[in-house]
């Protein structure tokens, strides 16, 4: 349940109640108007039928410059609505995100900023050491704290909305953080050439088609945790399909020269990034986000079909160079 709050001219008042009865809020409330001629109504909204109040009231406020809306969380309601006094029609609460929800989030998540570039700079550390000491738990670490997932999903939901702003976005920080980190690990690895043989380093020297499938199942748990609000859910995802520790892995390989190594780290770190962005963009697809308008539906549809082509596609070339790399490997 969230508490949407607008704020508009008062002669949007009887347009906005209706939408609240329209969709059966669970209740409204409003206070007279103020000087500047604008009233502040409330609203109870379930979260199955956010998305539609959302988009109903957006379509009224389209054209009012001074309206503002504000979707704000609610720990608890009393008293409790009556189960049985609900009409039969109600679907289930399924906790998704609205898409006002997510844009916030993903996109904060694709700001290319300090903060950003430090915490690549400081995971890229942290991973490179926790490979040449074989330490499974500084690796872990690495992933959790590393920010490089972010922009990929961002740039899924980017083509989901047809947002070319967002998706250049995404796209331009998740190049730099990449390759902040791949210089980094360059840097490790020509310095400590004679320290590259441990097992979490060799284990990501390879890639088979489970790996294919742990980065697919991951990429979409993590839309799933988002559009849920189960954020505590992403940070296993992080862990699982980390993008960081392949990354440094081929950035050591590179800088100490072992190309036919690096060669593994960089499939592998390819096939994550596209299985994540692939998964991701299905997942997107079947929660459900779209545009709101039947314009901006139109100009996204062209983009989420590219957008998938592009990924199969390249997905179809990975498998294929893994499949052959093991035969000449055999």
């Amino acid at each position: 349940m969230r508490l949407v709050e607008i704020v508009a001219d008062s002669g949007h008042l009887d347009t906005l109640t209706g939408i609240a009865e329209h969709h059966q809020v669970t209740d409204y409330w409003h206070g007279a108007a103020g000087e500047d001629g604008r009233i502040a109504l409330r609203m109870l909204v379930d979260d199955d039928i956010r998305q539609a109040v959302i988009d109903a009231i957006q379509s009224v406020l389209v054209t009012s410059e001074t309206a503002r809306i504000i979707i704000l969380p609610v720990e608890a309601a009393l008293p409790r609505a009556d189960d049985d006094a609900e009409p039969a029609s109600k679907k289930p609460a399924n906790g998704t995100q609205t898409r006002e929800e997510l844009y916030d989030r993903i996109e904060r998540d694709a700001q290319l900023d300090s903060n950003y570039l430090l915490m690549v700079f400081l995971s890229t550390i942290v991973a490179s050491i926790g490979l040449i000491e074989n330490n499974v738990a500084v690796i872990v670490g690495a992933m959790v704290i590393a920010p490089l997932l972010g922009p990929n999903i961002a740039l899924a939901f980017a083509t989901s909305l047809g947002d070319s702003d967002l998706m250049w976005q995404s796209l331009k920080t998740n190049f730099v953080g990449l390759a902040l980190a791949l210089l980094m690990a360059m840097a490790i690895g020509l310095i400590w050439p004679d320290h590259l043989h441990s097992s979490e380093i060799m284990v990501r020297t390879d890639v088979g088609l489970d790996g294919v499938l742990l980065a697919l199942a991951s990429g979409a748990a993590a839309v799933l945790s988002l559009t849920t609000g189960l954020s505590s859910a992403l940070v296993g995802v992080m862990v699982a399909v980390a993008l960081l520790p392949p990354t440094a892995t081929l950035g050591m390989m590179l800088g100490s020269g072992q190309l036919n190594l690096a060669l593994g780290a960089g499939l592998l770190l390819a096939v994550n990034v596209v299985c994540i962005n692939l998964s991701a963009k299905l997942m997107f697809q079947l929660k459900g986000v779209k545009p709101r308008t039947w314009l901006e539906k139109r100009k996204a549809r062209q983009s989420v079909s590219i957008y998938i082509l592009i990924w199969i596609v390249t997905l179809g070339i990975l498998l294929t160079a893994i499949v052959v790399r093991h035969q000449l490997g055999s």
